[in-house]
């Protein structure tokens, strides 16, 4: 499925030394094969770089994280952008991508709310020579020149070992599992299914665990979850272990067991280490998250983006394969970390989350007792 998974150094390193090698004048590389422009680096003034992020309601990063990071990252590089956020609408998607290229773009950024219209987007933007740019998802049977996020599975598979750590932790005895899934249209909740199954399958299989109910949520509607997970809770009573597939997804799940007093005592995962994910953690009522050094997608995004404005063409050293379009796609993919209780200040000392935002009122003790000064 995936080759050259990189850490993120390591990723960061070989996309240097891609853009050094095959950057400027020695890039010959024809802008028909990766929807670059073929002007020389330094021959013209940089490009315009527009980039379209999903929506705010799914997780709080795209506007909080993804969006300064990239900001910088351009500013920094002297670079035009133009980021603008879809807020979940299709259509908007679709006309901002227009407006962009009709206003200059020469590399487009995207992370697509589904395939189908992520391939429209990139299809119409390398027919007018805009080299594109999938970030944090993969478009299915899209024409992205290259993409750039988390090794997904990975992250799964931190979940599904998170959770049987947490199981473990509280000598459960042949816990039923609930499954929460991702949106169904987003290629990366398919990867994070694929990693936490394969930690989960065998125990279903040899009868440690009982598998419950597996459903996924549409567009990653945190209200829908909540709505989804009461109904497992009702078909299933005994639900003892919560495979959510994000903090956001997470946290309805936990609002849901708060009803029933059985926050803390059903554990529940998580992922993108929000302020709300990491409060649950300390509070006892999420087992774990998965941290997602954002900053380091987002600086290596950028790096790409920068280089193919200037002309250039670079080379990352690892490819995705794009199951519906049969093409292996140039990758940087960027190694995820497993957080719980212990290492919240991890998270903290990576200047991911601020101790002011994350250490309010009560949570000031308990930030105390995690180490987090």
């Amino acid at each position: 499925m995936r080759k050259g998974i990189l850490s993120i150094g390591a990723a960061a390193a070989a996309l240097t030394l891609g853009l050094t090698a095959c950057g400027g004048e020695s890039g010959d590389t024809s802008a028909e094969s990766s929807g670059a422009p073929s002007a020389a680096a330094g021959d013209a003034k940089p490009g315009k770089i527009g980039v379209i992020l999903p929506d705010s309601k799914s997780s709080a990063r795209w506007e909080t994280a993804d969006r300064k990071y990239l900001q910088e990252a351009f500013d920094a590089a002297g670079v035009q952008s133009d980021i603008q956020n879809a807020q979940g609408d299709k259509t908007a998607f679709q006309t901002i991508a227009d407006q962009m290229i009709t206003n200059g773009a020469t590399v487009l950024m995207i992370v697509n709310l589904d395939s189908g219209t992520g391939k429209a987007v990139l299809d119409k933007a390398k027919s007018q020579g805009v080299a594109t740019i999938d970030y944090d998802r993969l478009t299915l049977g899209g024409s992205a020149s290259y993409y750039v996020s988390f090794d997904n599975t990975a992250v799964g598979k931190l979940q599904g070992e998170g959770l049987v750590k947490c199981l473990t932790d509280k000598k459960a005895d042949k816990p039923i599992i609930a499954e929460l899934n991702g949106s169904p249209t987003d290629n990366n909740a398919t990867l994070f299914k694929q990693g936490y199954d394969g930690v989960l399958q065998p125990k279903y299989d040899s009868g440690d665990y009982k598998k419950g109910p597996d459903q996924s949520v549409p567009d990653w509607d945190n209200t829908q979850a909540g709505t989804i997970f009461e109904q497992m809770l009702t078909q299933e009573p005994k639900i003892a272990g919560v495979l959510a597939a994000n903090d956001g997804l997470g946290n309805a799940a936990i609002s849901v067991l708060k009803k029933q007093k059985l926050n803390g005592k059903v554990p529940v995962t998580g992922q993108d280490a929000t302020v709300q994910g990491l409060q649950n953690i300390l509070a006892g009522d999420q087992c774990m998250t998965v941290y997602k050094a954002i900053k380091k997608e987002a600086d290596a995004a950028a790096q790409l983006a920068v280089s193919l404005a200037k002309g250039e063409q670079p080379q990352a050293s690892g490819t995705v394969k794009d199951t519906e379009g049969n093409r292996d796609v140039p990758s940087v993919l960027l190694e995820p970390q497993a957080i719980f209780f212990d290492n919240v200040k991890d998270v903290v000392a990576d200047g991911f989350v601020s101790k002011d935002e994350l250490c309010t009122g009560d949570f000031a003790d308990k930030c105390t007792k995690a180490g987090i000064s």
